[in-house]
């Protein structure tokens, strides 16, 4: 079995922070809150699939976003 190496979360990423309301530097400020690294360009690469999500980042991103894990693979 081939494992597609092409899916990306980055739309739903956008979905949620749009849903959430947030613009993407209240984001990334909301992550660094939480003491990760993480910019405004690195969030904007995340959401177009350009940046490898790290699980800390990500976890830090459910809280924000009030969403399940499941949910950032919905549709993929």
């Amino acid at each position: 079995m081939k494992i597609r190496q092409d899916l990306s979360i980055g739309e739903n990423l956008r979905r949620f922070r749009d849903r959430a309301g947030l613009t993407q530097e209240q984001v990334a400020a909301q992550l660094q809150v939480m003491g990760l690294a993480v910019s405004r360009e690195m969030l904007s690469q995340m959401e177009r699939g350009k940046y490898n999500i790290r699980v800390s980042e990500l976890k830090g991103l459910k809280e924000i976003y009030k969403v399940q894990y499941e949910d950032f693979f919905e549709g993929i």
